[in-house]
């Protein structure tokens, strides 16, 4: 990567969360718990997708989607974070850092972008009822999704490669749990001006700009809603998009407040570190909660599949 060996760092070393050992066993059965309900939840929506006819709909295909992404998002870090909790030096060498830099970054730009493109969907449902089935046709949800993913991919693929680049001394310490694009650069000992540089412009092709997208959207939603006569109308016209929007806030808000200031203090390192692990955890553990909750067809139809199981 134009290093020399002088200063070639072949391996990281994580902070972590704790160093008190009984602190880390409860902090280790918390996370386990969280990565069960994710996978389970997440795997859950999926299954019921695939086997409702009522649920092949755009709406759904995208939810799929975001479950998928969901479950592959928190088992990028998950293991890894789990077993830190059982050793003293919490080390990852420099070619699995790079790689698990280039997932999370992968499914983190594309869950944004699959979000704006979920807000598309209810946009065309309340906006233009009459030829939804017209314009997000399957030939459609399918491009959506693919230059989601392909965005996504580009996205990490450069901001890896410039990571990569960098030159890290000795052996770093990243107050981290995992390798996160801004706690890298951080630690790293040469120029990180154009780093910088692709995080601000590349952050509103899939962050800023995705995020324009559902506000617009959301404008438009929220004005047709009030044009409607009928309050309960209005109401189901409006839990239509909730959980969406609950989902979009979550994801938009704890990313934008992380990422919107590549360079910070000291006393901003653990605050980064509890956002991307809201972010990674918790996030991905709601979603398919906020998504079943609110949603009467997802909640009858797992009502019903434990009704069978249990008969």
């Amino acid at each position: 990567m134009g290093q020399d060996n002088e200063s070639f760092a072949n391996e990281f070393i994580f902070l972590g969360l704790s160093s008190h050992r009984d602190t880390q066993l409860g902090l280790f059965v918390l996370f386990l718990g969280i990565y069960v309900i994710t996978v389970v939840g997440n795997t859950l929506i999926i299954t019921a997708i695939h086997l409702e006819p009522r649920f092949n709909t755009p709406m759904y295909f995208f939810l799929e989607n975001l479950s998928f992404l969901d479950i592959c998002y928190t088992t990028t870090g998950a293991p890894q974070v789990l077993a830190h909790f059982f050793v003293q030096h919490k080390t990852i060498s420099f070619n699995r850092c790079m790689a698990q830099l280039f997932i999370s970054l992968s499914l983190g730009g594309t869950e944004f972008l699959l979000l704006a493109a979920m807000a598309y969907d209810r946009y065309v449902a309340i906006c233009n009822p009459l030829q939804y089935m017209v314009i997000m046709r399957r030939s459609i949800c399918i491009l959506l999704a693919a230059a989601s993913w392909t965005v996504g991919i580009l996205n990490a693929l450069v901001h890896t490669i410039f990571t990569a680049r960098l030159r890290y001394c000795g052996h770093p310490l990243i107050n981290h749990v995992s390798c996160e694009l801004i706690a890298l650069i951080k630690v790293a000992c040469s120029d990180t001006h154009t780093n910088e540089i692709a995080i601000l412009i590349l952050n509103f092709v899939v962050l800023l700009g995705p995020c324009f997208l559902v506000l617009v959207s959301y404008i438009y939603i929220i004005s047709s809603i009030l044009q409607i006569h009928s309050s309960q109308g209005r109401h189901k016209a409006f839990s239509t998009c909730a959980s969406h929007l609950t989902v979009v806030i979550m994801a938009y808000g704890t990313a934008i407040f992380a990422y919107s200031k590549p360079k910070g203090g000291k006393s901003s390192h653990n605050l980064n570190k509890m956002i991307a692990l809201f972010y990674g955890f918790i996030t991905p553990m709601l979603n398919p909660i906020i998504y079943s909750l609110r949603n009467k067809d997802v909640k009858d139809f797992l009502a019903k599949a434990m009704r069978k199981d249990h008969l």
